[in-house]
Parts: C-alpha cells; sequence; structure tokens
C-alpha cells in the first residue's frame, strides 16, 4: 500500500472519529432538549441529519447508547480530576497521588453532580429507553455496562490498598461494584424526592462515611484484629 492511501485512510478515520464525536454531542443535545424518551427522529433532527448517518457510524440503537454511556463516563471521570486536581484522561484513579477517602468521595460527587446538572442524561444511562424500543431484552445488560469503568477504578483502588497491606486482593473487584451499585441506587432515590430535601455535598459526605467505614479495612495495618 502507497504511502498516499495510507495518509488518505489515516485522513479518513480521524474524519469519521470527529464525525462520531459530534454526533454523539448531538444526540446529547437531543436528550437534554426532549428527556430521556427521545427518540431516533429528534436525535437526527438535533444533528441535522438523518438516522440513517447514525445507524452508519453506530450500527444500531444500542450502538448510539454505548457511545453516549462512554462520553458520561468520560465526563464522571474529568469532574473526579477537577475535585482532586488532576486529569484523568489517560490516569487510574488508583494511580493518582491522593488518599483514598478523598478518591472515592471524588468519585461519588462526581457522580451525584452528573445527576444534577444533567438528570434526563442520568435517566437515558440507567434507563436505557433507546435500547429498550429496539431489544428489551438486553437493556438492563446494556445499562449495566455504564458504572463499569468507573467500579473497576474504584476496585484498583481498593486491589492496591490490600496489596500494600499484604492481604489477598480478591475482594477489591466486588467491593467496586459494590460502591459504585449503592452509590447509584442512592442517586436514583434522590432523583425521585425519596431521601428529602438534600444537596448533593450532603448526600457525598453521607455516602462516602457509609463505603469509607467498610473500604477503609483495605488500607488497615495487616495486623489489625477484626473487632
Amino acid at each position: 500500500m502507497s504511502t498516499t492511501t495510507d495518509g488518505r485512510s489515516a485522513r479518513w478515520d480521524a474524519h469519521r472519529q470527529q464525525r462520531r464525536v459530534e454526533l454523539v454531542e448531538a444526540a446529547l443535545h437531543a436528550i437534554r432538549e426532549h428527556g430521556a424518551s427521545v427518540g431516533m427522529d429528534e436525535i437526527a433532527t438535533s444533528a441535522s441529519t438523518s438516522k440513517t448517518v447514525f445507524y452508519r457510524h453506530f450500527t444500531d440503537r444500542s450502538g448510539l447508547y454505548r457511545a453516549v454511556a462512554e462520553r458520561v463516563d468520560e465526563l464522571i471521570l474529568r469532574d473526579v480530576g477537577r475535585v482532586v486536581g488532576q486529569s484523568l484522561r489517560e490516569t487510574d484513579l488508583a494511580e493518582l497521588d491522593e488518599d483514598p477517602r478523598s478518591l472515592i468521595a471524588a468519585a461519588v460527587r462526581a457522580y451525584l453532580h452528573l445527576v444534577e446538572r444533567d438528570p434526563e442524561v442520568y435517566r437515558f444511562i440507567v434507563s436505557a429507553p433507546i435500547v429498550v424500543a429496539e431489544r428489551a431484552g438486553n437493556a438492563a445488560e446494556v445499562a449495566a455496562d455504564t458504572t463499569g469503568r468507573m467500579a473497576l477504578q474504584i476496585g484498583d483502588l481498593i486491589a492496591q490498598g490490600l496489596v500494600a497491606r499484604g492481604s489477598d486482593p480478591a475482594p477489591a473487584r466486588v467491593w467496586g461494584l459494590s460502591l459504585v451499585g449503592m452509590v447509584r441506587a442512592a442517586a436514583d432515590a434522590w432523583l425521585a424526592g425519596e431521601v428529602g430535601e438534600i444537596s448533593a455535598d450532603e448526600l457525598t459526605e453521607q455516602l462516602t462515611d457509609l463505603a469509607w467505614h467498610g473500604a477503609k479495612t483495605a488500607w488497615s495495618p495487616a495486623h489489625r484484629s477484626r473487632a
């Protein structure tokens, strides 16, 4: 293959990637404007294009949903980085030079601030209505993937603490999933008005206290006896 052909291919790939970014941003705009139950027609109109163009870039509704979810995940991690003063674009939580409780609090706060700032986007992510309309049986599975990266990073953070104290890191994955699941359940109840008048920061502190009470054992001295 010639250098000229390679150059054209690279430019085309870059163009397609940029176009995907633009279409995802248009989808987010449509979700904010029309709500979590937004349809493909409204999303296409927001992008000033057709549904065919979306399917060309994302294959189907599930593909578009996953792309939007990945973008939201990036926004959450960006907000975590802002709280701790570092960028998470290429850095995992476990690699940050920050005390573990502060990192957990930052992750909780970023998640809740998404709910507060973009409630319709949050509803779109956790309920995946656009996927329900296409493949009802897979909606829950697809939606569950959206918190996977955050759970994995929290798990890595806990595993690091367990290894440092000479303990088996095996529980870390389950603990990470449990922490994120707890925050999501609380966020859903908060959004539904089921926890009374409470701010995002107050809820963050309550959840961090609860999460840290269990997670801090990963950073406790190995010789500490159990109560």
